[in-house]
């Protein structure tokens, strides 16, 4: 980029966005030491992004795919091929796509419940699942509906103190009675990293030895399309997930998915819909579409907000936060999670977020008590779509040691220009 137009744009970021020059400069100083990181990532989204093209091109993917249905949607053949390309991007046997699932925590639930049967044993071994999951599952509250109220048993396995899968420790938990054993790949709200592909496999294969008929679920969120494969491809027998998050591109408005093993999808499909009914309803209301372009741009979009992770983990440690994970790290999942021990400083951060988003850039955040969660809760979500954490937005329980979850960012300009923002929020105060 020629000097002129370098000056021009720190110009705008200082005039039109009341960026310091102080911050300008320092955030020039972060991108140059990340230009090598940066081609990694690119290097990754573009056998992600040939992944995704080979899909549709075997699926014969045609516009006549992109119409819609109503009713009970029968025979939507777009609906069909979205499946069999979701199915093969994921190395997967089959999968389900659907507006009709709500959320991740849908997404699990569906695929829990419907693989799962009273006095069959659930274990989680990444530890506390998901704030979400918790009264899902029956860990917390006494909510209707829940795996426990219909008596299924419970065990979590922890993590090692280094934050890694305890595979040693995992004949401890896993008995007779285990059906299902539950892999959280992202942090959620936790102080560690994410778990990797190559950690997956090693666990996968770990608990297969034990015990071979058990279901690997992974909780697949924020994982998407960060590394060269998926938990399906090597060995998971179910991988579940949110199109609001990174396999909908910023395109798609609603829904999930679940990918796996045909019978492990088909059970779920019946708890989603009705036994004997399954995967053959589910109209598409003329989402199909956005739902396959959404697709098609995903990886584009995860490298773009892997970008901006980085160049925010390597800015806020040059002004002293401490970050998971650190900008020299290997990145496996879209999280960045920073550490202000400062309940203040976490607002002044999130609400920065806020104020350099493209929507609602006029509102405030502040912390309130949000269901699922047992703690009030900061979100910063200047989002095109409610709720979608592929856009840049940043969330935080309001509790020490006071860390914020920065996410998404359909394009690198806006993470940088939230960071920016957040940072000048901060340092005016």
């Amino acid at each position: 980029m020629g000097l002129l137009m370098r000056d021009l744009i720190n110009k705008k970021y200082i005039m039109d966005f009341g960026i310091s020059p102080e911050i300008v400069e320092l955030c020039g100083k972060a991108e140059d030491t990340l230009r090598e990181q940066f081609r990694e990532v690119e290097r990754i989204r573009e056998f992600n992004q040939l992944k995704v093209i080979q899909a549709m091109q075997k699926n014969k993917l045609s516009d006549s795919h992109f119409a819609g249905s109503t009713g009970y949607g029968y025979g939507d053949r777009g609906r069909e091929v979205l499946d069999s390309v979701f199915a093969d991007v994921f190395g997967a046997e089959d999968a389900i796509v659907r507006s009709q699932i709500v959320s991740g925590t849908h997404a699990l639930m569906v695929a829990m419940a419907g693989n799962l049967r009273p006095g069959g044993g659930l274990v989680s071994i990444t530890g506390k699942p998901y704030d979400t999951l918790e009264e899902a599952i029956g860990i917390r509250g006494e909510a209707t509906g829940s795996l426990k109220e219909f008596g299924i048993n419970y065990r979590q396995h922890e993590l090692t103190v280094d934050g890694n899968i305890d595979i040693e420790g995992l004949n401890n938990v896993i008995t007779a009675d285990t059906k299902m054993c539950l892999i959280q790949r992202s942090r959620g709200y936790a102080w560690r990293e994410a778990i990797g592909i190559d950690q997956i496999r090693d666990a996968i294969i770990a608990v297969k030895k034990i015990k071979e008929d058990v279901i690997i679920l992974v909780d697949n969120c924020y994982g998407e399309f960060v590394e060269e494969y998926e938990p399906t491809e090597v060995g998971a027998d179910l991988i579940a997930g949110s199109l609001i998050k990174n396999p909908g591109g910023g395109l798609v408005l609603s829904g999930g998915y679940i990918a796996g093993k045909k019978e492990y999808v088909k059970m779920a499909a019946y708890r989603l819909t009705s036994p004997g009914i399954g995967k053959e309803v589910g109209a598409t209301l003329g989402q199909n579409r956005s739902f396959f372009q959404g697709l098609f741009f995903a990886p584009h979009v995860v490298g773009e907000s892997l970008k901006g992770a980085m160049f925010c983990a390597k800015i806020m440690e040059m002004m002293g936060f401490e970050c998971s994970p650190s900008s020299e790290s290997k990145r496996k999942d879209i999280i960045q999670a920073i550490r202000f021990g400062d309940k203040e400083k976490l607002i002044d951060f999130c609400q920065g977020i806020q104020k350099g988003s493209p929507v609602d850039s006029f509102v405030t955040p502040y912390p309130w008590d949000m269901p699922g969660y047992d703690c009030e809760v900061i979100m910063a979500a200047g989002a095109f779509v409610q709720g979608a954490s592929i856009e840049l937005s940043a969330d935080a329980p309001i509790k020490e040691p006071y860390i914020a979850y920065m996410q998404g960012g359909l394009v690198y300009e806006n993470v940088k220009l939230g960071v920016m923002t957040a940072l000048t929020q901060i340092t005016k105060k």
